[in-house]
């Protein structure tokens, strides 16, 4: 391959007329939970939460039983493959609880 001639994987750079768009209201929302602090301390919220609901090891726990299925049947468990496998269980098990504390802080910044 010659030299300079490699592809790499970057977005487009934005045109003029994307530079002067408006943010969408979700843009928007983000923009201010990123510049504010508030998304990195409510990731670190759900992390402690999920934690203390003993969610991560019941994930942890999905997902070493669906790596020893795999290998027991002969296949090459794929890192992939595995999370698509439980990606609907974590989903679905994380606590009502935990799920209402994030959006009434997420309401509580909005407003």
């Amino acid at each position: 391959m010659p030299r300079g001639s490699k592809s790499v994987n970057r977005p487009p750079t934005p045109e003029p007329e994307d530079q002067q768009r408006e943010l969408s209201l979700e843009e928007d929302i983000r923009l201010k939970l990123i510049q504010s602090g508030t998304e990195q301390r409510l990731k670190d919220l759900l992390v402690q939460r999920l934690l203390e609901a003993g969610w991560t090891d019941n994930v942890r726990e999905r997902m070493r039983d669906a790596y020893t299925a795999r290998k027991q049947s002969g296949q090459v468990p794929q890192p992939e493959d595995l999370v698509k496998e439980v990606r609907s269980f974590g989903r679905s098990t994380v606590p009502d609880a935990v799920k209402a504390e994030l959006l009434a802080e997420l309401r509580d910044f909005i407003s």
